[in-house]
């Protein structure tokens, strides 16, 4: 997967777990709980999500690297480079 598919598949998982919010002003580089109405348990269903889709488990030490839109896609990236 491409960096860009990476991107538009965690915007998809973000956008199905807090349908309400608008992602369009979403920064990259700034947590998602900073900008977005997301409590612990949207979290958790966010990586929830991203096993479905991707079948990937991420380890509960690493769910900070996840905390951005930037970060989560770097962190993804090396994972899924070869789907």
């Amino acid at each position: 997967m491409t960096r860009e598919e990476i991107c538009k598949g965690v915007l998809d998982i973000v956008q199905s777990v807090a349908p309400d919010e608008d992602l369009s002003k979403l920064k990259p580089n700034v947590r998602f709980r900073d900008q977005m109405e997301l409590d612990s348990m949207g979290f958790l269903d966010m990586i929830m999500e991203l096993y479905k889709r991707y079948s990937v488990t991420i380890p509960e030490g690493d769910y900070l690297k996840l905390a951005t839109l930037d970060s989560c896609v770097a962190y993804l990236e090396p994972i899924l480079k070869d789907r």
